[in-house]
């Protein structure tokens, strides 16, 4: 399950994020630019490949849920079933649309053409919202009641408004954003690496580095939210995200560090600084691991290895925004630097694993519960013999599918670039 999510949920962003700054550049591209429009119809082709490899991928996903976990389908599957049909239905909705949208150029109208498109973003949008509704229900189970271990009085909204679901859905699709914008510019700031500095390129790497960038103080507000929400809803994930063994106050907040025979090692302590990213008070006594028993405890070390990969790239990516922004302030121009530019290559695969990284955070700091305080991940996987043989299968499918995306958009990035041929929708039919 690790690995199908870890893969799927890449593809997955650019499914929310991508189709944003596709329509930003067809529209500015009906302004008469065909520079833009060069760039929407070759982004649109690269969606569609994205788009079909992640509906693969999801397909997966589903059938995992249900033969993978049999202990939590069979009893929470009727509180969790909603918002799973729903992204179904989301999903429909933005396949249809994209088809729409991919074959509409050159028959549609162009406002036509460009409204075509507005429910794919949306649909991806709602897509992701629906999935992390579940996940959040997972960390705060709400809407039903257990009578004697069964599920009764089931309320499926309650379930998908449950007390996590802001925070963590607002995360990840911000997040998802952050990784289709600097993954777009990651490929352009490579081509301008290697002199390649035309319009097409300049704008490609503009369109979705700045994107990305207006995201990334966003993103580090949200981070404080989230940091204080575990605080009062789950402390013993915040706990281990930390590496605090024992409760205390002016609880240090701690940068870098190895958690070591029940000590936090070789790490930068901020006296009082984890006290007041939680409660904002340096005085406040924070929950550390001492307070949960040693067998209701998460792994400290991959979350907090995890958590600070994850915060070390968002401030990374956050000095990149900053230093794009000085640049153009002052000269109206890309930072010509030879290290910006490697940064930027660089900024694509770092967002990518800084999702990664938090979706550690969230599902190992909730261990050893699959449902938070309620179900262990003992009592939800399945007992089937032969789990293993499935896992090396999947490793075989998605090497292949990670083959076959790379060499197709390797492909399509390589054809022949002729502005000339940028087709305005609505040209071919004659109609304006």
């Amino acid at each position: 399950m690790a690995l199908s999510l870890g893969w799927h949920i890449v593809i997955a962003c650019f499914g929310v994020g991508f189709p944003v700054l596709i329509l930003f550049a067809e529209w500015l591209g009906l302004r008469g630019d065909k520079v833009y429009l060069a760039l929407a119809q070759r982004w649109a082709r690269a969606a569609g490949v994205l788009f079909a490899i992640g509906a693969v991928s999801g397909t997966i996903l589903s059938f995992e849920m249900g033969i993978l976990w049999p202990g939590l389908i069979g009893t929470y599957g009727s509180v969790i079933g909603l918002p799973f049909a729903l992204e179904g239905i989301a999903f429909f909705i933005e396949a249809i649309f994209l088809g729409i949208y991919l074959y509409g150029w050159g028959h549609l109208a162009p406002r036509a053409h460009l409204l075509s498109g507005l429910p794919i973003p949306i649909a991806g949008v709602a897509s992701a919202w629906f999935v992390v509704t579940a996940n959040a229900w997972m960390n705060q189970p709400s809407g039903f009641r257990l009578v004697d271990g069964q599920v009764t009085d089931v309320d499926p909204f309650a379930a998908i408004f449950n007390p996590a679901t802001a925070v963590q859905t607002t995360h990840m699709i911000v997040a998802a954003f952050m990784v289709a914008g600097f993954g777009v510019a990651s490929v352009y700031a490579w081509a301008l690496l290697r002199g390649r500095r035309s319009a097409y390129e300049r704008r490609g790497f503009l369109i979705g580095f700045v994107a990305a960038a207006l995201l990334t103080v966003p993103q580090i507000v949200v981070g404080d939210w989230a940091a204080r929400f575990l605080a009062e809803y789950q402390p013993i994930k915040l706990a281990a995200i930390e590496g605090l063994y024992v409760s205390q106050r002016q609880a240090p907040l701690t940068i870098g560090g190895l958690p070591i025979d029940g000590k936090m090692l070789y790490g930068i302590q901020i006296r009082g600084g984890l006290s007041w990213l939680a409660f904002q008070d340096v005085n406040a006594e924070v929950q550390g691991l001492d307070a949960t028993p040693p067998g209701d405890r998460p792994p400290v070390l991959p979350v907090h290895v995890a958590f600070q990969l994850m915060v070390g790239i968002g401030f990374g990516l956050l000095f990149l925004s900053l230093w794009l922004a000085w640049s153009w302030w002052r000269k109206r121009r890309i930072p010509a630097s030879r290290l910006f530019l490697l940064a930027c290559v660089a900024a694509g695969p770092a967002a990518a694993l800084a999702l990664e990284a938090g979706w550690i955070v969230t599902e190992v700091g909730r261990q050893p519960w699959i449902v938070y305080k309620l179900m262990r991940v003992e009592e939800a996987v399945t007992a089937v013999a032969g789990i293993r043989y499935g896992l090396f299968a999947l490793i075989a499918l998605y090497t292949a599918l990670t083959v076959a995306a790379v060499f197709v958009l390797r492909r399509l990035a390589a054809s022949p670039l002729d502005l000339a041929d940028a087709v305005t929708p609505g040209i071919r039919t004659g109609r304006a």
